[in-house]
């Protein structure tokens, strides 16, 4: 067998997610569907990690199997023409045998977009905030999180995973426009929910609803409930996988 790293970006507004579930179009199920259209087989697929129902992503990435060498470009313009206006695929790439999208990844960076005034053109991809919230308040919160491994706090709850612990590495609100900022967030691995919650958590900071203090507190105590709401998934963006070079061939 011969695997592949599958890279690609979506739109999740149609999806409830990445990751196949009973009762519910995901992306992994579109992206399989095509998969086995073109080579008349089933070919599962291996994602770097979940995306909520409606985050999008600009590169994802997903392992797959194959009986044969692949023609690469081919493939990706096949895949191209039979997969929906929502999915695209960018770049199919060689790797070892025991190459892992999920468990390889050495980082993964998210942005969440926000607006302060209207915009019809902005809406479907962006939060929208009241003028006057203070992003250096939180921009010095988003600085405690280099501070902490355990983000209990900003995890859904019952999951199955082993540990909640993450390694922070940036994260940071930036003006991108007049009207416009973007949380950046990168780590080694992220939680369930947690660029999300942490979104929400720091624009409490952002109201002058909490504290830095106060903030500090709710990562320390290890509770979901004393964190903020998730923000809004449709303005989270998967933007970037990392893997070590060595894994291609």
């Amino acid at each position: 067998m011969y695997r592949y790293f599958i890279y690609f970006s979506y739109d999740g507004a149609a999806y409830h997610g990445w990751q196949v579930q009973p009762n519910a179009v995901t992306v992994q199920q579109v992206l399989e569907e095509a998969l086995a259209t073109l080579m008349r087989q089933p070919v599962p697929l291996t994602g770097a990690g979940r995306t909520d129902a409606g985050v999008n992503a600009l590169c994802m990435v997903a392992h797959a199997d194959f009986p044969c060498e692949i023609d690469a470009p081919h493939l990706i313009y096949k895949l191209n023409r039979i997969l929906p206006p929502d999915i695209a695929v960018s770049a199919i790439r060689r790797v070892k045998g025991d190459a892992h999208a999920r468990f390889d990844a050495v980082s993964r960076c998210y942005n969440y977009r926000v607006i302060t005034a209207k915009s019809p053109f902005s809406r479907r991809y962006a939060c929208r905030v009241m003028p006057g919230i203070d992003f250096e308040a939180m921009n010095r919160a988003a600085e405690l999180l280099y501070e902490y491994t355990d983000f209990t706090s900003f995890s859904k709850l019952h999951t199955d995973v082993k540990t909640n612990n993450c390694k922070v590495t940036y994260a940071r609100w930036h003006k991108v426009g007049e009207d416009e900022w973007v949380f950046e967030i990168k780590a080694d691995r992220f939680l369930r929910n947690m660029v999300r919650a942490i979104v929400g958590t720091l624009l409490l900071v952002g109201r002058g609803k909490l504290t830095l203090d106060g903030f500090r507190a709710v990562i320390e105590n290890k509770a979901r409930g004393e964190a903020g709401d998730s923000a809004m998934g449709e303005a989270l963006f998967l933007v970037n996988v990392e893997y070590p070079e060595s894994l291609f061939i």
